[in-house]
């Protein structure tokens, strides 16, 4: 029973304190070549996603057959993460680079799962006696840089772009972070990408839901409110992506907002 309480108020502490770090830029990677018409091989990964990532009409939302993963493609993400380790994407246009991160994001993650699977939660990684997540770990190497999960997200895609619907395209292997996308990142489409990642999210009862009449939205619209625009602009960004009747009852909703977040494994 103690065993008990003492993992739901972890799992407690992951939902509501684990994702909240303010921007910090990180100068050195804050750099482009607007004139760089190099465009990043992510076959490695694609190939990784066609086999591994499947949609579950039982859970809306597209999933990992992490147990079915072989070895072959377990190596071949490796070669595809040190490659990506290879690159100096300050050498890269702005949109190149952030195809780059985000994939790398995605990969690295799962790549993590792998190494310590079977897991149940992502949250059960991490170093140190109270692990709340491996986020903070350095676990790749650039430019002679060391680089954590927390580094890219926090430091690098959040405060050079400042775009809110990238935490759309950052998968954190839970089943409520927002889908690993079936395809890979492109920057000559990353801005529709980007909208779709969206569009599916919201239409999603784990980004937004009605729960006995109040409106439940995904933990990451509190987290990240400022990211959004504030509270105002959160609604404007939940009423560009809804659709239907879920979109008719966020225009009219006047009562309180709930949270929640699952961290179980998004495993299929």
């Amino acid at each position: 029973m103690l065993r008990m309480l003492l993992l739901s108020a972890l799992m407690f502490f992951c939902a509501t304190a684990v994702a909240v770090p303010d921007k910090d830029l990180w100068e050195y990677w804050d750099q482009e070549d607007k004139t760089s018409k190099e465009v990043i091989d992510h076959s490695l990964w694609q190939s990784f996603l066609d086999k591994y990532v499947k949609y579950s009409d039982h859970n809306k939302m597209y999933m990992v057959t992490y147990s079915k993963i072989k070895k072959v493609d377990k190596d071949n993400l490796q070669k595809y993460l040190d490659a990506m380790a290879l690159l100096d994407p300050k050498t890269l246009r702005r949109n190149e680079q952030l195809a780059y991160w985000i994939n790398l994001y995605n990969a690295l993650t799962v790549g993590l799962i792998l190494k310590y699977y079977p897991v149940k939660s992502i949250t059960k990684l991490g170093k140190g006696w109270f692990r709340t997540g491996p986020w903070k770990d350095n676990i790749i190497r650039i430019n002679r840089k060391n680089i954590s999960l927390h580094d890219i997200e926090h430091r690098i895609l959040r405060p050079i772009w400042n775009n809110p619907k990238i935490h759309y395209a950052l998968n954190c292997a839970s089943l409520g972070c927002p889908d690993l996308a079936p395809q890979t990142y492109n920057s000559k489409n990353i801005d529709e990408q980007l909208l779709k990642a969206g569009n599916r999210f919201i239409n999603q009862p784990k980004g937004v839901n009605f729960v006995a009449g109040r409106l439940m939205l995904s933990r990451i619209f509190d987290w990240y409110e400022d990211d959004f625009g504030g509270e105002k602009g959160v609604k404007k960004e939940l009423l560009e992506h809804s659709q239907g009747a879920i979109k008719n009852r966020i225009t009219f909703y006047k009562g309180r907002i709930s949270y929640r977040y699952n961290w179980q494994l998004n495993e299929y």
